[in-house]
């Protein structure tokens, strides 16, 4: 079992910065994957950043050149360093965790965006 806790988020300005953090603990495998994810009301949820182990990134073309994913491995802990926000930005942001064969979510945490 891996659980998951996101901190961070919260009310921003358009133009402004938010970091959110994510932090997993319980049976962490060496090689896995962790990411961000967020949906927005009356939406699918899609994909934000992914860092691998070895810190590999990939990242949504939406989210680009704005956004930083990173991670501790000491400390099994991703960020994501939101810059530029912008109002569309707004939505629930959930951290995921890939490793072992099995995915993990945590409880997610709103970033809402005022223009």
């Amino acid at each position: 079992q891996v659980r998951l806790v996101e901190s961070g988020g919260g009310l921003g300005q358009a133009g402004g910065s938010l970091r959110l953090s994510c932090a997993a603990s319980g049976i962490i495998f060496s090689s896995n994957v962790m990411g961000w994810y967020r949906q927005a009301p009356g939406k699918q949820r899609e994909l934000v950043a992914t860092i691998t182990s070895g810190r590999s990134t990939n990242y949504a073309d939406s989210v680009k050149g704005r956004f930083t994913i990173s991670r501790d491995n000491a400390k099994n802990t991703v960020y994501l360093q939101m810059n530029s926000l912008k109002p569309e930005d707004t939505a629930v942001y959930y951290c995921r965790y890939q490793g072992g064969g099995r995915t993990y979510w945590g409880q997610g945490t709103q970033v809402t965006v005022s223009s």
